[in-house]
């Protein structure tokens, strides 16, 4: 194999790796902790997302990888500087944060000692993602699968060990997290100083700005989307219904694991079939992936009540309902992903920001009513809402644009991804009402299985056309 390829075998392995413990350790920590106290460390990790946006602008991901390409015979010195950069912008928040603590802590609903553990966080956690990213970008895969299964590892085991030995607590997980990432991330911040000798440089600092900046909307709209359910659902409920939903969430976000696997498959071959200007075939080979994902998400949704059981016990078993909406949601997540693949390819991404920007606005909204009148479980019925129109968004733009590139030729399949998408939207809506009835849910789930069996052979001749081409 050449290089390439084994690193990206080794890095679709540490993908796997990271989920897979993630998903292992949720039954775990579910089980140590009470509810209230699940759902405020739930609270955390989204809190941390949404301002590790803010303290670094998120420029470990594409401007690390132009500037990699840009400054290739000073990337040491720019890395540093990138750092240096996330640093100050860090310590600006931690000032902001500090001038009216009393606030802070309130809004966002956690004690001064987590957002003290959340900054220390955000303070060292862009080294790794700057490291990560030069070790993808150069191939070299060894390192990063080493760092990345002893992080997987200590995480975990810290998180448990502490809250065995001092007290059960969102607290004492949190604290175990931030000690293996403070000397993990830490060290490599240190090792990549060292190198690049430099923490201020002026032609990177204003490089970097200039291009995350008009970003920030954009990534600040995806991660509302993602995880500005828990935020709203701990405002306008409770900390247990955010242990509820999360744990929830992280079962209906199994199915993408698949869907990122086959993403990865067809994205390569659909970007040689737009550029042959030949989109014969496309349509059959798309309507089979997603009849694929179609029937993984119906199997998860008819066993919702078990896959809870298992994650979280019986006492996060009012989650269920929220698992078919979630599962729907990675349905069309896929789908925006397919859709969204010409604008890429031909380099007309300014929708990309509108969507993002509109999905998370009416995200907010419709939580805003809805919870209030339904409770947590509608944050997930929000949630689909908010994919299905981002995704026909998505496809209205793609279309016009191939429309313009390949005229007469057609990348989908609207009417049967149409039917596929009702079905799933309908199917969501209505297992609710047969959660009860075991013996019903697994009669339509042995008939599911039984048709991907019977058409095991044509699925597979779709992987296969992926493959060759």
């Amino acid at each position: 194999m050449s290089i390439q390829a084994k690193a990206a075998l080794w890095f679709v392995a540490c993908s796997f790796l990271q989920k897979g413990i993630s998903f292992v350790t949720v039954p775990i920590f579910t089980r140590m902790m009470s509810t209230d106290e699940y759902g405020l460390y739930s609270l955390y990790l989204s809190w941390f997302q949404v301002l590790t946006i803010i303290s670094s602008l998120n420029l470990f991901y594409g401007v690390l990888d132009n500037g990699m390409t840009k400054f290739d015979d000073d990337r040491d010195r720019y890395i540093a500087s990138m750092q240096g950069l996330t640093i100050s912008l860090t310590t600006v928040c931690l000032i902001i944060y500090v001038c009216a603590r009393g606030f802070w802590s309130s809004f966002l609903g956690l004690s001064p000692i987590l957002i003290g553990l959340m900054f220390v966080e955000m303070y060292v956690s862009p080294a790794l993602s700057f490291w990560s990213g030069r070790q993808r970008f150069e191939y070299k895969y060894k390192r990063l699968v080493i760092v990345t299964l002893l992080r997987s590892l200590f995480n975990p085991l810290l998180g448990v060990a502490l809250m065995h030995f001092v007290d059960a607590t969102a607290t004492s997980r949190i604290t175990g997290m931030v000690i293996v990432e403070g000397v993990i991330c830490g060290s490599i911040m240190i090792s990549q100083f060292v190198k690049g000798k430099t923490f201020f440089y002026k032609t990177y600092w204003k490089y970097g700005l200039s291009l995350a900046i008009p970003m920030l909307p954009h990534y600040l709209a995806g991660t509302v989307l993602n995880q500005g359910d828990r935020i709203m659902i701990e405002k306008m409920v409770n900390t247990s219904s955010v242990a509820y939903y999360s744990v929830a969430y992280s079962i209906g976000m199994l199915v993408h694991i698949f869907t990122n696997a086959i993403n990865s498959a067809i994205t390569p071959w659909l970007y040689q079939k737009m550029k042959s200007k030949n989109l014969s075939g496309t349509k059959e080979v798309i309507n089979g992936l997603l009849f694929i994902v179609v029937a993984i998400s119906f199997c998860m949704m008819i066993v919702s009540p078990e896959l809870v059981l298992i994650f979280g016990s019986g006492k996060y078993i009012q989650g269920q309902f929220v698992i078919p909406p979630v599962v729907g949601s990675v349905f069309f997540i896929f789908l925006y992903g397919v859709f969204s693949l010409p604008q890429f390819y031909y380099e007309k991404t300014k929708f990309l920001m509108v969507a993002s920007i509109g999905a998370a606005v009416v995200n907010v909204a419709l939580n805003y009513v809805f919870i209030k009148m339904f409770g947590f479980v509608a944050a997930g019925y929000t949630t689909l809402t908010c994919y299905v129109l981002y995704s026909l968004g998505h496809y209205l733009v793609s279309r016009r644009i191939l429309n313009r590139e390949v005229p007469g030729q057609s990348l989908f399949d609207i009417k049967t991804i149409s039917v596929l998408s009702i079905m799933l939207i309908v199917f969501a809506a209505l297992i609710n009402l047969i959660f009860p009835y075991i013996i019903v849910r697994y009669s339509v789930l042995v008939i599911m299985v039984a048709i991907v069996f019977i058409k095991r052979n044509t699925l597979f001749n779709y992987l296969r056309v992926i493959k060759k081409k």
